[in-house]
């Protein structure tokens, strides 16, 4: 980030950044002033052959659905080349994930019931538009401060291995979300988690549309018997600020400043082939309401608007629309015959590639090292220390913080481990300011898996 420390393509950055498998996550302002995400692109990942042009395909998939009236999902603004720098911006911010929220403090059984069937009804809409998400955990679920659940990273994990996960994959990922939340209710809610713990089961044999009904039919198993967003919104909104002053979002855009040769990566329709104009509910855009054209509703449509619509209760179809469904999802699939065939050429090498990640070992941290610039910085710079941290190559995920000793400041973060990677980079960008001269050290800590590791590294600001 050492070219484009302030911003990207008009994005602001702030100091709130975590690694994950693709690269450098950070949390943004974007043009107009809102809370935003910026991801740098693991150079090592995205310089692969053929990585970046499956990286835009997918991204450009995502916003054919969004603009077709799908909710659900982290809707992507942009993906930019700096020179050898590849950048994804997105429209909404990507923090706070789940996994932040169930690191502070466990998550209230509505609120898990929340989460729960709301990422079940995206993922259930995604698969009938024949796509999948491909990588389901609690570091892709974002809580939003109204506490909706949306699912980022959508296909990029895929893009990056070059491979299409079969809708078992995103089911297990489900499945393995409601074990996590049921776990932590096993004393203080057994009933919850009992419930919780069926609906995973049920999502592994039967999919993901019966363990959604069920979290309805069965909510009287949850205190007060109710799915709700209220406390899930309140943690999430304790854990969104910026690690920057509270009035750094109402300053106005800094002078344009040359950031080098910056260009978009994603097509332009031909003017011949505008995008449909229909939005959903809660969706809104140019020419939505009075006089907006509106075609025919496709099944993933359906299934996210009567998933909104219902408000958390699945209502089943009556035999004459279960009909109707099936003649909209044969028109589907004869419009989208290529990509079916496609799908179906890459599920076989997609299905080996599950097994060979399922059979990892124990994910294990065998060391870490943390190692800081050697020159000294200068009066209001900024320092970017670098941790490495190398597995087993065991699939989960890694918990960490950084602690800096000029402040009081922690900065936590998570990273998802792959079967066929050892070593992880989880940088911290440290900005100082005043006239001093002092020795700045910065401790990581891993938290888990355990045991416990540590280590640091120092630095000398002269101003």
């Amino acid at each position: 980030m050492d070219n484009h420390r302030n911003g990207i393509a008009g994005f602001r950055l702030t100091e709130h950044t975590w690694m994950t498998e693709l690269g450098n996550w950070i949390d943004a302002i974007s043009p107009d002033g809102r809370r935003a995400g910026a991801l740098l692109f693991d150079p090592r990942v995205i310089g692969l052959p053929g990585v970046r042009e499956r990286v835009v395909n997918t991204v450009m998939t995502d916003q054919h659905l969004v603009l077709g009236g799908m909710g659900g999902l982290i809707p992507v603004a942009d993906v930019v080349a700096a020179g050898d720098q590849v950048w994804l911006l997105t429209a909404q911010a990507v923090s706070p994930t789940l996994a932040d929220l169930l690191a502070g403090a466990p998550v209230d059984p509505a609120g898990a019931a929340s989460v729960l069937t709301e990422t079940a009804q995206t993922l259930l809409a995604l698969h009938a538009a024949g796509v999948t998400h491909g990588s389901v955990h609690p570091g892709t679920v974002v809580i939003t401060a109204e506490g909706a659940a949306l699912l980022s990273e959508r296909g990029l994990s895929d893009a990056i291995r070059g491979q299409v996960s079969p809708r078992e994959r995103d089911a297990a990922g489900w499945a393995s979300l409601a074990r996590g939340l049921a776990a932590s209710f096993t004393q203080t809610a057994p009933r919850a988690a009992g419930l919780f713990e069926r609906a995973a089961g049920t999502a592994t044999t039967l999919g993901l549309e019966p363990a959604r009904a069920m979290l309805s039919q069965e909510r009287a198993a949850l205190p007060g018997g109710l799915i709700s967003r209220d406390a899930l919104a309140r943690a999430a909104r304790g854990r969104s600020a910026f690690a920057q002053p509270p009035s750094f979002a109402a300053q106005p855009p800094p002078a344009p400043q040359d950031e080098g040769d910056i260009v978009t990566l994603l097509h332009v329709p031909a003017s011949g082939s505008p995008p449909r104009l229909q939005f959903g509910p809660g969706l809104g855009g140019p020419g939505a309401g009075a006089g907006t054209v509106r075609q025919p509703e496709t099944t993933a449509e359906r299934i996210w608007r009567e998933g909104r619509d219902g408000a958390a209760t699945v209502h089943q179809p009556e035999k004459r629309s279960q009909g109707r469904v099936a003649k909209v999802s044969r028109r589907r699939r004869r419009r989208t015959i290529l990509s079916t065939a496609l799908f179906a050429v890459v599920m076989a090498g997609a299905i080996v590639a599950w097994f060979r990640l399922t059979d990892a070992p124990e994910l294990a941290v065998r060391s870490i090292d943390v190692v800081a610039p050697k020159k000294t910085l200068g009066c209001g710079g900024a320092i970017v220390l670098t941790g490495t941290v190398v597995t087993n190559g065991g699939v989960g995920e890694i918990r960490y913080e950084w602690r800096k000793n000029l402040d009081k400041e922690v900065v936590k973060g998570s990273l998802r481990t792959s079967a066929d990677k050892t070593s992880y980079s989880v940088p911290l960008r440290w900005t100082l300011s005043g006239k001093s001269t002092v020795k700045a050290t910065a401790t990581l800590k891993v938290l888990s898996p355990g045991p416990a590791r540590t280590d640091k590294a120092s630095f000398t600001y002269k101003c």
